[in-house]
């Protein structure tokens, strides 16, 4: 149990944010849940209340450097240390690399890797004074693959990983741990407008012949979040199925 831990999940309005600030809440954690979609924040954080955890809804913005010290600020103020960090909040703007426009790779790279680390920087002296912390920053298979027509996005997740394995060792003296979680293909927003056909593909690739669950990734994040991951720091975490190893 996290009694008397606090959270801060970024994209927590939809897809595998939410699902992990809800489950992050019954594991015993208060959770201050942000994203940009205050309408769905706000449905989120209720649902975390009416399942008799404390939940704080938090506007950010997680491509704006100001949006990040505003949200963290406030969350501090209000909600008290933060001794949980997930950063899932990611975005996509996929073409192959030669028709690339360079504000698509720049938007992707700003948001998904530099946006990552400056919520990293946000938490780490509080959990330095703490001498606990856990930063888990959800990366993707395509981070470690490669894929076709992501060369922004894998580029952003495979710089996750590195920031990841990176904070680990700067931070494992003070008794901070620092992991990642590798999501395959899960059925989120992100991937429902995908073809039937590509679907189909990528579930071929797929060993144990299902697509990731938002849960299942949850489940991932909440063990690293836990005392029982105490001993394990830099690590990644592959929960795909067996569709990379």
């Amino acid at each position: 149990m996290m009694t008397n831990r606090t959270a801060f999940v970024t994209g927590a309005s939809r897809g595998i944010g939410k699902a992990c600030a809800i489950a992050l809440a019954r594991a015993g954690a208060r959770v201050a849940v942000a994203a940009r979609d205050a309408a769905r924040l706000e449905d989120v954080a209720a649902q975390i209340r009416a399942g008799g955890a404390e939940a704080f809804a938090v506007a950010l913005d997680i491509g704006d450097p100001e949006s990040i010290r505003t949200a963290f600020q406030s969350a501090a103020r209000d909600f008290g240390r933060i001794d949980i960090l997930v950063n899932n909040a990611a975005i996509t703007r996929d073409n192959l690399a030669i028709r690339m426009k360079p504000d698509d790779w720049e938007a992707v790279i700003r948001t998904n890797l530099t946006g990552s680390f400056l919520c990293i920087q946000q938490v780490l002296q509080g959990m330095m004074r703490e001498r606990w912390g856990r930063v888990i920053n959800i990366a993707s298979v395509v981070g470690e693959s490669g894929n076709p027509g992501q060369a922004n996005y894998a580029a952003s997740k495979a710089g996750l990983i590195g920031l990841t394995k990176t904070i680990a060792l700067e931070m494992g003296s003070r008794g901070i741990t620092v992991n990642a979680v590798a999501p395959g293909f899960v059925d989120t927003d992100m991937t429902a407008p995908l073809s039937e056909e590509v679907k189909q593909a990528a579930l071929a690739r797929i060993p144990l012949k299902r697509f990731g669950s938002v849960d299942d990734i949850a489940a991932a994040v909440v063990f690293l979040a836990g005392d029982g991951a105490a001993y394990i720091t830099g690590h990644v975490l592959d929960v795909n199925g067996g569709m990379y190893m």
